[in-house]
């Protein structure tokens, strides 16, 4: 039971860092881009910030855990596919080392964090 209680709270933790990402990425695009790019969106990358930003509080949403839902395996399956292909691509973005603002490392340690964890939870999930 305690496995399948720390995998709610991993789904959850990694929901929240979804929609905050999502909803400073919205208000905030240019500091978003100097904190974890040191760098500036042009126009048109404010606008497509702001449609990813919107993509990440649909995510969110989509695997916001609920009391009685049985898609946990699909919440889990979501989330990782995001924190894993987000900490490879910030990974590749920072090793090129042309963009890299001072969130930029803390952001690849948190998607890796918490594909680990959610790596873990969708092993619980599957067990049972």
């Amino acid at each position: 039971m305690k496995r399948a209680e720390t995998s709610k709270w991993t789904i959850l933790a990694a929901a929240v860092e979804a929609a905050a990402t999502g909803l400073f990425l919205f208000f905030w695009p240019s500091l978003f881009a100097w904190l974890v790019f040191n760098g500036e969106f042009s126009d048109a990358g404010r606008a497509l910030a702001r449609l990813a930003a919107i993509a990440l509080l649909g995510l969110a949403l989509a695997t916001w855990p609920m009391s009685g839902a049985t898609s946990g395996l699909a919440s889990v399956r979501a989330l990782l596919a995001y924190n894993v292909l987000a900490a490879v691509y910030l990974l590749y973005v920072g090793i090129d080392g042309q963009l890299t603002g001072i969130l930029l490392w803390p952001a690849i340690a948190l998607h890796a964090i918490f594909a680990i964890l959610l790596g873990r939870a969708w092993l619980v999930t599957n067990e049972r």
